[in-house]
Formats: structure tokens, sequence, C-alpha cells
């Protein structure tokens, strides 16, 4: 499933990428770093595998938290801090005494290492392709081809994604949803993404259409803080995600242009037989939308490729 036939012309791109699977992932298995955070702070967990235990414990607080509070408890006002910080004292609720909370150290270590790139590892192709973007070289054979990029994050999360993103290094704006940006126009197009798109702020997740037009909105909300002249007409919009349904898809139905980035290496025997970093590859388990094939890449450099399909005007690379 491919949207219609694609047309060059346009100069300048609206990038947005998600975020966890996409951009970063934990560097620890959550249930490990949860039971050994756990024993650290003196919780007995006296089962024979405590990090399998604790992932089942988990899935059941995420989901009771989720029943009563949901979007991470901003639909009743509770907030994602305090929202996660009971999911962490429910997990652990069977090694506890009645009435007990989990030790606040153990509750604060969590809600820390998960803010931040300390639980996280970032994919080794970001870093390098954001610094693309900053010193675009001319004289460079693999010079970023758009004359104006404008980056964005749209994700299924709560307020924590900014945060984390910073904390590797990347100049995240302060645009949100619902939060402008009292910048001068010059101030924002120096951030390496230039706003977040939250479910927690917007109210639906992915795949649902209403997170692809906020962003859009944000764009627009850019675009009119500048004097060239410039509408989101002028821009090719793509998205570029890890799940078929949320990203893929999701992004394609709210009329976007969209590529799956194969973090989980699904199509590694493809990309080795075809030799290149963007293909068209078959999906073989999948019965929604009658969906037979992707248009997938293997890690960010390969944009680049996508934008030789845009100016060639043709459906894939074959």
């Amino acid at each position: 499933m491919f949207p219609t036939r694609i047309q060059c012309g346009k100069k300048n791109l609206f990038l947005c990428f998600d975020a966890f699977g996409t951009l970063f992932s934990p560097n620890t298995p959550i249930p490990k770093a949860y039971a050994q955070a756990a024993i650290k702070h003196g919780v007995k967990l006296d089962v024979k595998n405590p990090a399998e235990t604790v992932a089942q414990e988990f899935k059941s607080a995420f989901k009771e938290a989720s029943r009563q509070s949901p979007n991470y408890g901003k639909a009743v006002g509770l907030g994602a801090e305090k929202w996660w910080a009971g999911v962490i004292n429910n997990t652990f609720r069977p090694w506890l005494r009645s009435g007990e909370d989990a030790p606040q150290a153990l509750v604060d270590e969590l809600l820390l290492r998960y803010s931040t790139k300390e639980g996280y590892d970032i994919y080794p192709d970001v870093i390098p392709f954001f610094q693309k973007l900053r010193k675009p070289s001319p004289q460079s054979q693999t010079s970023w081809p758009w004359d104006k990029t404008i980056v964005g994050i749209i994700t299924n999360s709560d307020d924590r994604v900014p945060g984390i993103l910073s904390s590797f290094g990347l100049k995240v704006g302060p645009r949100r949803v619902g939060t402008g940006d009292q910048r001068t126009v010059e101030a924002a197009l120096e951030d390496d993404i230039s706003f977040v798109v939250l479910s927690y702020d917007v109210g639906v997740a992915k795949p649902h259409r209403a997170i692809f037009d906020a962003a859009v909105d944000s764009l627009n909300e850019i675009l009119a803080g500048q004097n060239d002249g410039l509408h989101v007409e002028n821009f090719e919009k793509l998205y570029v995600g890890d799940e078929i349904q949320n990203d893929y898809l999701g992004a394609q139905k709210a009329g976007w242009q969209s590529l799956l980035l194969d973090r989980a290496s699904a199509f590694k025997d493809e990309f080795e037989e075809k030799g290149r970093g963007m293909i068209t590859a078959t999906v073989t388990q999948y019965d929604n939308d009658k969906l037979s094939n992707v248009r997938a890449i293997n890690s960010l450099e390969a944009l680049d490729d996508w934008h030789t399909l845009l100016e060639e005007g043709r459906e894939d690379l074959s």
C-alpha cells in the first residue's frame, strides 16, 4: 500500500519522527532495570526470575493506571510524574507490607532514569543525521538536498520526551501543542527539532489523524513568523517511524508520505539482497488494510534515497 504517485517539485521538507523505538530505546530492558533498582533499595523480590515477574506486575499496573487515569494521568488532573509514581508503587505492591509504598528513593531513581538519557541509548545514526542538517556541505556529494528542512516529533508519550532528546545533546525547541515559542524566528530555526507533538498534549494517540494535523498546525505557526512567503503547501510532508500501524499507515491516512524505519531488522535479508538502504519490503504477517508492501529504510542515511525517488517520480527504487 503506497500513497498516490509522488510528485517532485517541492524544494522544502517537513520531516517528523516518532521518538521511542525510532530515535532512542531503553539501554536495559525496563523490567530488568526496575528489578535491579528495587533490590538496590531494599525491596526483597523473593522469586526465581525477578525481571520476568516484575514485567508481569508492571504490565498489570500500567494497564490499571491507564484505565483509571487515562493519558498518563492528564485526563484526571494527576500529571505524568505522579501517574508514573503510582505505576512504580503498584508494580512492587506484591513485595511490600499492607499499606506500604515503595521506598521514595526507588521511585525517584526510576523517574529520573526514564526522564533523561540515563535510561536510554540513542541509535548511532541519529546524531550524525542531525549534524548533517546543521552543517550542509555544498562540496559533499552526500549533502542534504533540501533547501529548507523543518523537523518535528510526533509521539505517543507523556511530557518526558523533549527532556530525553535534549539530554542527548539535541537542541529541542519549546513549542508544544498549547505552548507557543516566544523566541525570535532566527533562534527557533537553529533548533535541531523545532517542536514536539505529544499524545499527552493532543489527547489522542497515533494513528489518529488529529495528532498528525497538530504537527501541521505547529508548522503553520512557525511559518507565520517568517518573511519568506513559505506556506505548508511548499513542503513535502514525511513521517518516519518504526511501527506499521501507528507510524507508517497512520501518517499515510493523514495525507503524509511515510517511511518505515526497520529498527527491528525485520527486512534485513531484503536490504542485503538489494544492496541499498531503502527498499520496497514485503510484509508477510500483516492483515489490516490488505497491506503487502511497505517502503522501508534501514537507517536515517537512506533518507537521501527517498529524495532521489521524489526527483525521479518513481514508486520505488527498483
